[in-house]
């Protein structure tokens, strides 16, 4: 077992219902870290888990009819289910109603209870009860909605036990300060430095008394934890901490990495840490608070029946289909937006058109102008020295991105080798040297060249998509000593004389439009459809009519957006480096009010290009990315292409 650990958690899930491919994309991506870690070496611990006490379940149950624990024992239920269809490699999965962890809370609230930060005093202000939440006069404003949820909250008035956390706002900015990965992105960081502790920290309600389902305060049994100091725990409680063993505690913690959604950030990087602090342990690594996965640029809700659930995806087009969208399509760490044609387009362009087809043309080459044998490579010119390049550098590269948890990167360094695999079978043309005998030593060498550069992708993202790489392996006959990572990292590896076998299409081509019938029955609401509002509609004032030859003058192109940056001078402005095909273009465009500058970073955006150069306050500006805006600009969004190669033109 290897001495280096890692330990990388999920917030432990509210079962409020069925979860959402919101909630799987958390997941997703703490298995995928989790299974790369243990990839490269790591022994690695990976917590999940519920969150199961507070007034809203209290109240639920109760409305069922139910018992508070048999309400919750089938949700919980599903969710495993759920982790166990995803095949979720978690290795432990707490339960906040677990009687290890609910002994391990009490004594962690007596042990800060006789260190002087906890104390009785009473507690006056506004609740979220969806939300668990506290907030104050100036946070719920004067329509008094919670600040998160947009929810009315509720007036408080109790007898209340209080953490100090006004005592650990100084020494939260410090280590802010002094460990500036703590909190990531920038942007969340900067967020709870400048909203929350730099303007001031209140010391916090920490019991209820209003209702009883939750772990009693060990001294006072007329008041239950907060559930938030209840949840908070979980990721020491499930190591063992203040238990008879504290084996796995001594081993795993510090946590490497928690991953958290981007609402829950504030009870992660304020509350928890200065818990931490009071109990004298170290802090976590690393706090990463991921954005929305977004349906149609609107929140996933219940209520407006724009929910996508994983469960009929995944049975219609396969775990991996699901995993490889997730982790490809958003930038982790910002808002993304899912629509079914662009989950059904990355399908068919990244799995079917670009992996899909090199392991079938490999395999079916090698079977067809070799007797199925990998044959030996004999030729080293620069057309086969550069795919060679080009595979045996993308593991470094991958291993940086997925450090930096950004999945979409090192995927796109993987499909990099795919896509020049593809191109290189196009310069070479097997078909053309299989004619020739003379050539057949460079037809050997390009069989081999593409096996070999198949199997280093394969190994590369078999952590990531690990049904996907076990079916490439078989075909490629590839046992389990050059599956390994460290086999990743010399180019070589498989070995002449092998024999492939072809098995079945890894993803079938999808008709998108079919199949965007399908997708629209899968999540139609099945209650009855909320009234729609009277919504005004106003007359569209065209431009002059053009003509197909006007249009034909237009250069429309994908491009790539490399860098972004905001304008030295205007506010509004920023500044963008876009790749489009083999050029570089420096674009300058207004939309600064409605994207950060790393918004758009590694997206795929569509640009005028025969636009004349304009100098912008100072900045040569040569195309414009295109957008679509309301008539009164409130709101913008950038046209994307994910899915097309920089530099193919649009037509």
């Amino acid at each position: 077992m290897s001495n280096k650990t890692f330990y990388v958690t999920t917030p432990i899930y509210y079962p409020s219902g069925r979860l959402h491919i919101g909630h799987t994309y958390t997941t997703v991506a703490a298995d995928a870290i989790a299974r790369y870690k243990r990839f490269t070496g790591f022994d690695v611990r990976f917590l999940t888990g519920t969150d199961e006490h507070g007034e809203k379940i209290q109240k639920t149950a109760a409305e069922k009819k139910m018992m508070p624990k048999d309400y919750l024992d089938g949700m919980i239920e599903d969710i495993k289910k759920l982790w166990e269809t995803m095949e979720i490699s978690y290795d432990d999965f707490i339960r906040t109603t677990d009687e290890r962890h609910e002994k391990a809370v009490q004594k962690i609230f007596q042990k800060l209870y006789d260190k002087g930060d906890i104390y009785l005093g009473e507690y006056e202000g506004w609740y979220c009860i969806p939300c668990e939440s506290l907030w104050t006069d100036t946070q719920v404003g004067e329509e008094h909605l919670c600040p998160d949820c947009k929810r009315e909250v509720q007036k408080k008035k109790e007898s209340s036990y209080f953490f100090k956390l006004s005592k650990y706002q100084q020494p939260l900015v410090d280590y802010y300060n002094s460990h500036p990965d703590f909190c990531f992105p920038e942007s969340r960081k900067n967020e709870m430095l400048n909203n929350f502790i730099n303007a001031g920290l209140d010391d916090l309600s920490v019991s209820r008394t209003t209702f009883d389902w939750g772990i009693k305060v060990p001294f006072d049994d007329k008041h239950v934890i907060y559930v938030w100091i209840d949840a908070l725990c979980n990721y020491i409680t499930a190591l063992g901490y203040l238990s008879e063993d504290e084996s796995l505690m001594e081993k795993y913690w510090p946590a490497n990495m928690q991953i958290v959604g981007k609402e829950i950030v504030r009870f992660h990087t304020i509350i928890w840490p200065a818990l931490l602090m009071a109990l004298d342990l170290p802090l976590p690594d690393k706090v990463y608070g991921h954005g929305w996965i977004l349906f149609s640029e609107d929140k996933m809700s219940k209520s407006k029946g724009n929910i996508v659930y994983p469960e009929p995806i995944i049975e219609r087009y396969g775990i991996d289909a699901l995993k490889y969208f997730l982790l490809k399509e958003f930038t982790f760490g910002q808002d993304g937006n899912y629509t079914n044609r662009n989950f059904l387009t990355r399908i068919n362009s990244d799995l079917v058109n670009d992996l899909g087809n090199l392991l079938s043309r490999t395999v079916s080459m090698i079977e067809k102008y070799n007797d199925s044998i990998v044959p030996e490579p004999k030729v080293f010119d620069s057309v086969h020295a550069e795919l060679k390049k080009v595979a045996s550098s993308m593991p470094a590269k991958v291993d940086d991105a997925m450090n930096r948890m950004q999945f979409n990167e090192a995927l796109e360094e993987i499909w990099k080798v795919v896509r020049r695999s593809n191109k290189y079978v196009d310069e070479t043309m097997p078909w053309v040297l299989a004619k020739d005998e003379t050539k057949k030593d460079e037809l050997d060498t390009v069989l081999y060249n593409l096996a070999e550069a198949l199997r280093l992708v394969t190994v590369m993202i078999s952590p990531l998509l690990h049904i996907t790489a076990k079916k490439i392996f078989e075909q490629l006959s590839a046992g389990e000593e050059i599956r390994t990572y460290e086999s990743a990292l010399s180019f070589g590896g498989l070995k002449p004389g092998t024999k492939v076998a072809k098995g079945e299409i890894l993803f079938p081509r999808l008709d998108i439009e079919k199949e965007l019938e399908v997708m629209e029955s899968m999540f139609k609401p099945k209650t009855e459809e909320p009234v729609k509002e009277e919504v005004e509609t106003k007359e569209i004032i065209h431009k002059d009519e053009i003509t197909i030859d006007d249009f034909a003058k237009m250069e429309l192109r994908v491009g790539k957006v490399l860098e972004a940056s905001k304008h030295p001078k205007a506010d509004r402005l920023l500044v963008f480096k876009i790749q489009v095909g083999s050029e570089i273009r420096q674009i300058v465009s207004g939309i600064a009010k409605f994207y950060d500058p790393k918004d758009l970073i590694g997206r795929n955006v569509v640009i005028v290009a025969n636009l004349k150069p304009v100098n912008l306050r100072g900045v040569e500006s040569q195309g414009m990315i295109l957008s679509a805006a309301t008539d009164d600009d409130s709101k913008l969004v950038v046209i994307q292409a994910e899915g097309i190669e920089d530099g193919v033109e649009v037509r």
